[in-house]
């Protein structure tokens, strides 16, 4: 079925909100009085600043199918480390069936990318990026492998902190030396062993 238009929220308090439905299926089951049908949605969020989640809401009408999913999406976010507007280098995004290759791209390029790929760049505020699709056309599938490809993303401040090539914060700092403390035992107090005495010899 057609995927339902994008809706952008904002409140005073939280930054812009990006909501998408992906994909939207219905499924009938044949009974004796006739078919009931339900319906499951796909929906993608995020904050358009690196933090994205999706959700998979399934209901008996479309409304609440939506809701669930975007309910689900809220609950399980995840935070991606991208540069600028593009991703600081390529990678490939496997899971399920899907396979998506991502590769940064120039300013002006834009999103080359199909419906499900899309709405998950976008939402992580990506706005110059060149995607392809190795694999399945399932568009839960494809949202899982971007997903995936995109929390391989390194930038080149988070390695040179890994490597220890650069000091990481102050803070991160202090909490790791109060750990080390706490973690190393006290020594206990050396006692000097007692001196044998020689036996006195008979004259």
């Amino acid at each position: 079925m057609s995927t339902a238009p994008q809706t952008v929220t904002s409140t005073e308090d939280s930054p812009e909100l990006f909501e998408k439905v992906v994909h939207i299926n219905r499924c009938a089951k044949v009974v004796k009085g006739g078919r009931r049908f339900s319906f499951s949605a796909l929906v993608v969020t995020g904050d358009q600043q690196g933090t994205i989640g999706y959700g998979y809401g399934k209901a008996k009408e479309v409304p609440q199918a939506i809701q669930k999913g975007t309910d689900q999406a809220n609950r399980n976010k995840l935070s991606v480390q991208i540069k600028g507007d593009t991703i600081p280098h390529e990678v490939l995004g496997i899971a399920d069936g899907g396979k998506v290759m991502l590769k940064p791209a120039a300013p002006g390029t834009g999103i080359i990318a199909g419906s499900a790929v899309r709405a998950v760049v976008e939402a992580a505020g990506i706005k110059n990026i060149l995607t392809k699709s190795l694999g399945s056309n399932n568009k839960l599938a494809l949202v899982h492998a971007t997903i995936a490809g995109l929390k391989k993303l390194r930038t080149s401040e988070s390695v040179e902190v890994l490597r220890g090539k650069v000091e990481a914060p102050v803070e991160v700092v202090e909490e790791e030396a109060v750990a080390e403390e706490e973690e190393t035992p006290v020594a206990a107090p050396q006692i000097p062993a007692p001196v044998a005495e020689e036996p006195k010899k008979e004259s």
